[in-house]
């Protein structure tokens, strides 16, 4: 995606108003771009896919920034476009979610039924191929049906006047940024870089605060909550960066390590979720729990990979 402040910020020209203005315009066309496409895309699910992912991001961005740089804005304004779009993104995203969850578990399941590592119970030899394509269809059942209900979420919240009066905004943002006149008028070295910040040493204390990977147990999602937040704002931070016109490339990888750990904490969550229907037979509850197994130690691997890519980032920021 184009930084279309690196140039203003570089030279030190330009005040807080213009390049917080330039980043907002920019995301709210590529907004109403995507939702131009999903329109267009009418029964194509791929396209649809794609075109909702599109609409996720720029809402996200635009969130992101009008949290980070609010004192900058006009403050009431901000917040209920804010709140409008987290909404937004995050009914958008419910879709998209269980379909990649479901593929993911399906894929382990078939990965891990021909392993040679895995050991069957005793007395049940070819229990987890036998287990796990009950568990597949077990899997398949709950996930879709979860799918198709936030299909229909998703379509009736595009179809609400809730919808049209946030598209009606960003909208307006796409020509004009309501700023606040004195903020915006000021220089962007003592205005957005200090909010910008902020917002880092955020996400610093929440990385601090975390236990280290070797310290935590498996199969235990005692912590997934505090890294689903440090992923929260690692995503503000990426954004604000992204805004002053920075090489956010080492955020963004980091922040990938960290949407694995999400994927995989919540197919464990999922799995464990099936195992606890009632009546299903001990094959299929061997080949969940062996599921369950199989994307925690997934989730710790995210967990090892973000601090290992954490300290570069760091690093270059020090």
């Amino acid at each position: 995606m184009a930084l279309p402040n690196h140039d203003l910020t570089a030279r030190g020209e330009g005040s807080a108003g213009d390049v917080l203005g330039t980043y907002l315009r920019a995301q709210a066309t590529s907004f109403l771009r995507g939702l131009r496409l999903h329109e267009e895309s009418g029964a194509d699910a791929a396209e649809g896919s794609d075109a909702a992912r599109s609409l996720r991001g720029a809402a996200r961005r635009i969130s992101g920034s009008l949290s980070t740089f609010r004192v900058v804005t006009e403050s009431s304004w901000a917040d209920g476009l804010r709140t409008e779009l987290v909404w937004l993104s995050s009914t958008l995203a419910d879709e998209h979610a269980y379909a990649a969850r479901l593929t993911r578990l399906l894929d382990a399941l078939h990965r891990l039924s021909g392993s040679p590592e895995v050991p069957a119970p005793r007395g049940a030899a070819g229990a987890l191929t036998v287990g796990s394509a009950r568990a597949g269809a077990l899997l398949e059942r709950q996930l879709t049906l979860a799918r198709t209900r936030a299909h229909s979420a998703t379509l009736q919240a595009l179809g609400s006047s809730r919808f049209h009066a946030v598209a009606d905004a960003v909208a307006v943002l796409a020509s004009e940024v309501p700023l606040d006149p004195v903020a915006a008028r000021g220089r962007v070295d003592e205005v957005l870089i200090p909010l910008a910040e902020v917002a880092h040493t955020r996400l610093s204390s929440a990385v601090s605060a975390l236990p280290h990977a070797a310290e935590s147990q498996p199969y235990n999602a005692e912590h997934d909550g505090s890294w689903h937040e440090v992923r929260r704002l690692l995503r503000v931070h990426r954004y604000a960066r992204e805004a002053l016109g920075e090489d956010v490339a080492r955020l963004a990888q980091a922040g990938r390590a960290l949407d694995r750990h999400r994927d995989a904490s919540e197919a464990a969550a999922a799995s464990a979720t099936a195992a606890r229907t009632p009546r299903i037979a001990p094959a299929t509850a061997y080949a969940l729990g062996v599921l369950h197994a199989d994307q925690r130690h997934e989730v710790e691997a995210a967990r090892f990979t973000f601090q290992d890519l954490w300290q570069p980032v760091t690093a270059a920021a020090s």
